[in-house]
């Protein structure tokens, strides 16, 4: 690393699409990198592809980072803002010698390849135009590209990669690229080095798939005379097949973990552990993450994504989370008609049955589509619950705790406990032979929290009509 520079990173997304949850990845590992060196953390929106990108893309790029916690140190840059200063450094380029106008057509780029039986799909452009005499005036009314030129003196790039080490590319496997179009837009390559420079960034860290756009950019900045920064390729987010992470794999639009009710702690500790490492622990405050993360530890192959490990830790963020923190992501993202859909529960047993099912369930989707389906009384019983656990003299069982249950004051849950522990040991039979039967009957299954929570939080008049219509149910089985 750069010694006595501040450090300055960026996250420079391209607003074509969704945000992709191996982008925001990238987002997070420069944001964790600033904080941790004590530098300063830049988004740049690299809109430059006026039919592509979109405002609502860009915005919900920045949505995105607000709903992790992660503040841009200055003001967000956007590309198309900058078109005059990329003009200029075209123009300065092509006045050095450094660069020059292409007016070859791709149809004739490809004719020429094929005369000589190469293959368009993969040949290089033939420099056709490098060394030629064009008259200016002529010039100005035919459509032409501007390309960089390759320095035929330079036979190769090497750079030194904070994660990868040492990378060396042969300058003969690469293009006189192109740096200005034939509609007057410039080229990625090329307005990030400008971007780069200007924006006084220190230490790039992207995506492995840039480490190809490496040399070209690093030639852009010894022909513009630019500090050249430190690079850092991050191992790609991956499918279980091993390739590329896509929709086939898991959900790739970060907002959409959101709306399905991941927590944005348990999503950011997610991805930093996919790719870096620290010792064995799993599970990391903020602060830790922080303190512990250096490039030391990011490991150079692609992560598996694995959502059952992510809905575990998701699971773990929950049950420590407090309940109006869940019950506000419930109703403002997740579910937004969840209280009307529960008007008959007060708040209190809202906040309850939270820290109830909590517990049990990994996403705040999931936790919501279970307490929705607790409201409604059951008029259909698990069929497998019904056969294991429901014999002829269960029906008894329940009229006698329906009947006890019409002459308890305490319906608190310990109180509960108390009478219905008491009930099996008056009929001789253990615990499970009566609260398996509840179960069934408040919430239709045989697999649910606690029966005595669950009696208390619905309250002694909704318990007992769950319990009579279940009874109802098996009298007319």
């Amino acid at each position: 690393m750069s010694c006595g520079k501040k450090v300055r990173v960026r996250f420079a997304p391209s607003p074509t699409g969704h945000l992709h949850i191996g982008n925001f990845r990238v987002a997070v590992f420069n944001w964790l990198f600033a904080q941790h060196n004590d530098g300063l953390f830049l988004v740049r929106i690299e809109d430059t592809d006026p039919e592509r990108s979109k405002k609502e893309y860009a915005d919900e790029m920045l949505q995105v980072l607000d709903w992790v916690g992660i503040t841009p140190d200055e003001p967000v840059i956007k590309q198309s803002d900058r078109f005059d200063e990329y003009k200029q450094y075209v123009q300065k380029l092509l006045e050095e010698g450094k660069a020059y106008r292409c007016f070859c057509t791709p149809q004739e780029v490809e004719k020429r390849q094929q005369q000589k039986g190469l293959d368009p799909k993969i040949a290089s452009y033939d420099r056709f135009c490098r060394d030629c005499e064009i008259d200016n005036d002529k010039a100005n009314d035919r459509p032409y590209v501007v390309r960089f030129k390759i320095p035929r003196d330079v036979k190769s790039v090497t750079f030194n990669d904070l994660i990868r080490g040492e990378i060396t590319f042969d300058t003969d496997q690469l293009d006189d690229f192109i740096i200005q179009r034939s509609d007057g837009s410039p080229t990625y390559n090329f307005v990030v080095v400008i971007d780069d420079h200007d924006m006084g960034v220190t230490q790039v860290m992207r995506g492995e798939d840039h480490i190809s756009n490496t040399p070209k950019q690093i030639l852009l900045y010894q022909a513009l005379g630019f500090e050249i920064p430190e690079f850092a390729h991050l191992p790609l987010i991956l499918g279980k097949s091993g390739e590329k992470l896509s929709k086939r794999d898991a959900t790739t639009a970060v907002l959409d973990y959101r709306k399905n009710g991941y927590l944005p702690d348990a999503l950011v500790n997610y991805l930093v552990r996919l790719g870096w490492s620290h010792g064995d622990q799993e599970i990391f405050t903020q602060k830790e993450l922080i303190d512990y993360f250096t490039l030391d530890h990011v490991g150079k192959k692609g992560a598996i994504f694995d959502t059952d490990k992510l809905d575990w830790l998701n699971s773990v963020y929950m049950q420590q989370a407090d309940n109006k923190t869940l019950f506000t992501t419930m109703v403002s993202v997740v579910e937004s008609e969840f209280c009307t859909k529960v008007s008959g529960w007060s708040t209190k047993q809202v906040f309850e049955l939270i820290e109830l099912y909590k517990q049990r369930t990994k996403t705040i989707r999931e936790l919501a589509d279970e307490l929705l389906k607790l409201y409604n009384i059951p008029r259909e019983y698990n069929e497998a619950a019904l056969q294991k656990w429901i014999r002829p003299e269960s029906t008894t069982y329940i009229k006698t705790l329906i009947d006890r249950l019409e002459l308890q004051e305490d319906f608190s849950s310990d109180a509960l406990t108390s009478m219905i522990k008491a009930l099996c040991d008056e009929l001789s039979i253990k615990l499970v032979k009566l609260a398996q039967p509840i179960r069934i009957a408040l919430t239709g299954s045989s697999a649910s929290p606690g029966i005595f929570e669950l009696l208390s939080i619905l309250g002694k008049k909704e318990s007992l009509v769950r319990l009579q219509t279940f009874l109802t149910f098996l009298e007319n089985k």
